[in-house]
């Protein structure tokens, strides 16, 4: 051997790159799946797709995307699987601020915040995707799983989120959205529209979860005004987890038991669905007064309004109820919580049949609690309620993926 080739020899050696080794050396270190990923997300261009390929991919920072047009795609929803079991650094695991954004056909498991963050977002599809955190219900499991925010015509279809400490699907400040063929379980809230408005959440399983499908509008965010929600055809079954959000999470205050709830939010239609064994009660439509949490903004609709709930199956439900008023009400009646429950609490110079409509939904039970009162007087009779609203329009988006 001449010099030369003893010294490339032993070099290589040294290196450990015997296989690449040639007259050129290379000593970089490959780059890992996860820094290749972030890197391909901050070089990606309009247009590209970004395959996650089957296999379980651990994850130890937050990942982002800031580029529009983007497509994002596993080879299967329990195939290709981000794992942020491990995760050191970042508040979520997938950040997104892009338009024209896609992201399907895999799972995010285990992060640290929030799972799927989109943010300020124009034309979303969320599709086939599951976000768990896999050691169960647990008050140290991210807050949300899929979490589109202040955000526009979105699209969230086939999801599957498990294990949120505040929701599953939440959609928040948002407008022109449809969540449907989805499943949420064993999160604090599974479903929620959140101060959000034109919505169709239709064709989900919400099971396991303290509340199975909530519509709130909430005071002190920079959106508000929710409204024109439709929630129909969907399964809302045993929603009877014990609530596990942190202390002072909005979400803490919603009873285990709960099927749907309405809080502070207008021109809601319910229809099509089956409410079955929610054992605070399967439907509560409710003021922010309930809440008893102060609020200082003159602008702020605290009153449920124009709710419209017809042709739903109700079984069981009532039985074991999660909440100071409602275990007084069964106390006193020993019966189940009523099907429906309505807080009672009355828009000045709004009529009972103006805030709350309810019809062919079979032999029903309903309880007005009275509770501008304090609980003094609950009513039962539910014929103020016979009454029937417009139905609210279907929702159309520009995304083109309906």
């Amino acid at each position: 051997m001449n010099k030369k080739a003893f010294k490339i020899a032993a070099l290589c050696s040294i290196t450990g790159i015997l296989a690449t080794c040639g007259e050129q050396l290379s000593v970089a270190p490959e780059l890992s799946f996860e820094e290749s990923l972030q890197q391909r997300l901050i070089e990606a261009q309009p247009g590209d797709v970004i395959e996650i390929p089957a296999g379980i991919h651990e994850m130890t920072r937050s990942l982002s995307l800031n580029v529009s047009g983007i497509t994002i795609r596993g080879a299967g929803i329990e195939s290709s699987v981000l794992s942020f079991a491990n995760q050191i650094q970042g508040a979520e695991g997938l950040l997104v601020n892009a338009d024209d954004f896609i992201i399907e056909d895999l799972a995010i498991e285990d992060t640290v915040g929030d799972a799927l963050k989109i943010n300020e977002s124009n034309n979303v599809i969320v599709r086939n995707v599951r976000t768990e955190w896999t050691g169960g219900a647990l008050t140290t499991n991210g807050a949300y799983g899929i979490y589109p925010v202040q955000s526009s015509n979105i699209l969230i279809d086939g999801a599957v989120a498990i294990g949120a400490s505040d929701a599953g699907i939440y959609v928040g400040q948002s407008n022109q959205i449809i969540v449907r063929n989805s499943r949420a379980e064993y999160n604090v809230a599974g479903i929620e529209i959140e101060n959000s408005t034109f919505a169709d959440v239709y064709d989900n399983v919400t099971t396991n979860n303290t509340g199975g499908i909530l519509v709130f509008d909430l005071p002190g965010l920079p959106v508000q005004g929710g409204r024109n929600t439709r929630v129909f055809n969907n399964e809302i079954i045993n929603n009877n987890t014990s609530n596990f959000a942190p202390e002072g999470n909005i979400v803490g205050t919603v009873p285990a038991g709960s099927g749907l709830m309405v809080l502070a939010n207008d021109s809601i239609e319910v229809f099509g669905n089956t409410f079955t064994n929610n054992n605070s009660a399967n439907i509560l439509i409710l003021s922010y007064f309930i809440t008893e949490r102060p609020f200082e903004d003159e602008n702020y609709d605290p009153f449920p309004e124009a709710i419209n709930i017809h042709n739903n199956e109700f079984n069981g439900g009532g039985t074991d109820p999660d909440s100071e008023p409602l275990v007084a009400l069964q106390a006193a009646t020993g019966q189940p919580i009523p099907d429906i429950v309505w807080d009672g609490t009355m828009i000045p110079n709004k009529k009972a049949h103006e805030i709350l409509c309810m019809r062919q939904n079979g032999e029903i039970s309903f309880v007005n609690l009275d509770a501008s009162n304090g609980f003094a007087a609950p009513n039962f009779d539910a014929a103020d309620h016979n009454c029937e609203l417009p139905a609210l329009s279907e929702i159309s988006l520009s995304t083109g993926a309906e």
